[in-house]
């Protein structure tokens, strides 16, 4: 029970059972369907960039969970991949889908609370924030401090719950925010303006179900 009920520093049950269902696209792509209405491809697809980055790039990765982002990094990539979250559970999972994949020669970690990354300004080539940015309390500043650390010309992907996206997955969300897998979150809109705020341009945030996936690329 206390698995059901925890957030995400206990390693929730939900976090075993989305890991789960990323890694079985057709039980688990059906299962996604029919909890948040949405197409497991277009995840797979946002970390198909991970693979696009040429070697010597550094890729962020917040928060990493049980490292579900890693179905995009390649074996020889020779790129810098940093997998950073507030829990060293979800860490500890990352480092071993990493060993499991073959790529935990470019994989290192970071303990680390979003709202205050420990990084330099234009740190990174990519920030990705897989199914993460509804976790956080405070998903403005997020993206802020996700913002802060890309390079000019950097791109910012992913995808979160979002609250504007129809009374049917208000259930869905109400349940997130009692066991504490859910912050504030927002709307498309609320997305649309961080990203700006933030400093990104050519922005676009695309909703599929509960789901809106976003991306934007540091000017």
């Amino acid at each position: 029970m206390s698995r059901i009920l925890a957030g995400w520093g206990a390693d929730p049950l939900w976090g075993t059972l989305y890991d789960w269902m990323v890694e079985h696209p057709t039980v688990g792509g059906a299962m996604w369907r029919a909890g948040m209405g949405s197409d497991l491809r277009l995840l797979y697809a946002t970390a198909d960039e991970i693979g696009r980055q040429a070697a010597g790039s550094r890729i962020l990765d917040v928060p990493c969970g049980g490292g579900v982002a890693l179905r995009g990094l390649g074996p020889g990539q020779q790129v810098s991949y940093v997998a950073a979250d507030i829990s060293q559970r979800m860490i500890d999972r990352t480092v071993a889908a990493a060993r499991e994949r073959g790529v935990d020669d470019q994989v290192s970690t970071s303990l680390a609370d979003v709202d205050a990354l420990p990084f330099e300004d234009g740190s990174f080539d990519l920030v990705v924030s897989l199914t993460g940015l509804h976790c956080f309390p405070d998903p403005r500043r997020a993206v802020h401090e996700m913002g802060r650390v890309l390079r000019p010309g950097g791109v910012l992907t992913g995808s979160a719950v979002l609250n504007d996206t129809g009374l049917r997955f208000e259930p869905l969300r109400r349940a997130g925010r009692a066991s504490q897998l859910i912050g504030p979150s927002g709307s498309a809109g609320d997305v649309r303006r961080w990203l700006g705020e933030a400093g990104l341009v050519d922005v676009s945030v695309v909703t599929d179900g509960v789901l809106g996936y976003f991306r934007g690329v540091r000017g």
